[in-house]
């Protein structure tokens, strides 16, 4: 009997021209992207992308800002108590949940990494309240491994620009297929890129194409998607 052996996955393809010109006019626009929640080391940025899970840059800087300045170490943090910690993040969405994380996540960086923050992604993924998401934030933000963290902004962005194709239904997905067409020199910064471009240009309702630097480079003007969920 024949074996028929399964067929290799396509790899995902895009005009070169055209990630060239769209990632050639986000640099000359932001040459150097950064993420707009506040941090000052790796210990406060871990933190911060953890509680910003369904939760809006502008409220966890609001509340990290206190926060940080008293606490921005492992030590301190504990220190406060999570009594104390849920107060001062009562702001952001989900926060009991998130103190009691972020409280077991100092327990286990000064029992485990002597209070430091690994700097790789199986350690990382493995803290409480960080996922490969935040794990991806925070390995690209310090330069350590070059990631796509994709949240709801990436999701659509990508789609309309036609970076992804329609098989990319996942925010898994749509990483790998963004990681792959990508050329290095923008691989870090794309993250950023795409995450400024959705939040303030490619809203979802209602897109601000007259103010958009790549208006003439989308195919998708005027289409709706179904927003990631």
């Amino acid at each position: 009997m024949k074996t028929i052996k399964p067929k290799p996955a396509k790899r995902h393809r895009v005009d070169p021209e055209l990630i060239r010109q769209l990632f050639e006019r986000f640099e000359q626009d932001k040459p150097e992207p950064k993420t707009e929640l506040n941090y000052t080391n790796a210990f406060t940025l871990v933190t911060a992308v953890a509680l910003s899970a369904q939760a809006t840059d502008v409220s966890v800087n609001k509340a990290t800002g206190p926060l940080f300045a008293i606490a921005d170490n492992p030590a301190d943090m504990l220190a406060l108590g999570e009594d104390r910690l849920m107060r001062m993040i009562s702001s952001i969405g989900l926060y009991r949940n998130k103190a009691k994380n972020v409280m077991a996540m100092c327990r286990i960086l000064l029992d485990q990494y002597g209070g430091q923050v690994p700097m790789n992604r199986e350690a990382l993924i493995s803290l409480p309240g960080v996922g490969n998401k935040t794990a991806s934030v925070v390995l690209n933000e310090m330069g350590i491994e070059p990631a796509i963290a994709v949240d709801t902004h990436v999701y659509r962005v990508s789609h309309r620009l036609g970076l992804v194709d329609a098989a990319a239904n996942t925010p898994d997905k749509v990483e790998k297929q963004l990681m792959q067409i990508i050329p290095k020199p923008w691989l870090t910064r794309a993250h950023h890129w795409l995450i400024l471009h959705g939040r303030y240009v490619c809203v979802a309702r209602k897109p601000k194409c007259e103010i958009c630097i790549v208006r003439d480079l989308c195919p998708k003007i005027g289409v709706d998607f179904t927003p990631l969920v």
